[in-house]
């Protein structure tokens, strides 16, 4: 039986899957604004038609919304239906 080596994440998944820092951070972004968008839509009680009327989007894109699909929208896209979902999204440098 071997032993596998236990290494520490760096705090970003994509970044620990070996993506450029750059392209990790974006990644990051988008997953963390669809898990906010599918985590107000459920608290909600929101419908897909009704959240696809509320976001301004088909039925279909909210269906891959909440299914986690972050590679089928933008950043900018994401940010967007985040304001008209009533988040308020703030970027962060560190």
């Amino acid at each position: 039986m071997t032993k596998e080596a236990i290494v520490e994440s760096s705090g970003n998944v994509f970044a620990d899957l070996g993506f450029s820092p750059e392209e990790a951070a974006l990644l990051a972004m988008r997953a963390e604004l669809i898990a906010r968008l599918r985590e107000t839509i459920e608290q909600a009680g929101w419908t897909q038609v009704q959240a696809a009327s509320r976001l301004g989007i088909g039925q279909s894109r909210v269906s891959d919304l909440m299914r986690g699909k972050y590679d089928k929208f933008s950043l900018d896209m994401l940010v967007t239906l985040a304001t008209r979902a009533g988040r308020r999204v703030e970027l962060a440098v560190a």
